[in-house]
């Protein structure tokens, strides 16, 4: 009973009000969409997804293209950390447009690549609109992340009995990973690194260093048709794309 009541919420037939949902859609395989996700964005009747800019697609409108194909679609610019755009403008600008649409009664999803629990961009259009607006009423729907999908495809135990697991942005200083590696070596850690990318060159010189490159993994586009997942030792490119991350076992 309580399983079914969790689903029934997730899905949204607790209530007909107009709402905000966040939507998990996964790495990048439609495949591995869920069924409430499949669900809330049929129900929906504005589709919110992000895009690094004005000229590119959106990964996350991909997955779900077929099932939002004759919805309305409003896609907005993410900062993705850059400079040259001003993060609390675009989120004040995202939360208007979702605001507005749930007040003329529309129910709205906004679209989040992977799991929004992970590094997510939505979770501070949600936190501003939970904070300012709890009238709103807000779900989030879990999608498999890269993490997992990498792990599955691998057949890499992402924790096993009496270890800890760390899921971490890579560092950005050869010190600070060293120091990292370390600490996971000496209590039975996996360590998982996140938006490796451009760090990669250093990242290869410390593996090579702790002498733990053979027991890396690296997961670069997963789930999309150029994803590549194989041992570090074999990845002989000098960068990484920005969906690129790590699977390590020291021990």
């Amino acid at each position: 009973m309580g399983i079914r009541k969790t689903l029934k919420n997730l899905l949204g037939f607790k209530s007909d009000l107009a709402s905000l949902t966040v939507v998990g859609v996964g790495p990048g395989d439609s495949s591995l969409l869920t069924f409430a996700a499949v669900q809330a964005i049929k129900k929906a009747k504005l589709i919110v997804f992000p895009i690094s800019s004005d000229d590119k697609k959106s990964s996350s409108a991909e997955i779900v293209k077929k099932y939002i194909k004759f919805k309305r679609k409003i896609p907005i610019i993410f900062p993705m950390a850059r400079q040259e755009f001003d993060p609390d403008q675009i989120w004040s600008s995202a939360v208007d447009i979702i605001v507005k649409s749930v007040r003329n009664n529309k129910s709205v999803a906004l679209l989040c690549l992977g799991d929004p629990s992970l590094y997510a961009s939505s979770s501070n259009i949600l936190r501003i609109i939970n904070n300012n607006y709890p009238e709103i009423i807000t779900r989030t729907i879990p999608g498999i992340s890269s993490i997992s999908a990498a792990a599955a495809l691998s057949n890499f135990d992402l924790v096993k009995k009496g270890e800890t697991l760390i899921v971490k942005e890579c560092p950005s200083s050869k010190s600070e990973l060293i120091t990292l590696i370390i600490q996971t070596k000496a209590n039975k850690t996996v360590l998982v690194l996140m938006k490796v990318g451009k760090r990669w060159g250093s990242v290869k010189e410390v593996l090579k260093k702790e002498k733990i490159i053979n027991k890396a993994l690296i997961a670069l586009n997963v789930g999309m048709p150029d994803q590549i997942i194989q041992h570090a030792s074999k990845y002989n490119v000098e960068t990484m794309p920005y969906f690129s991350l790590i699977l390590i076992r020291p021990n």
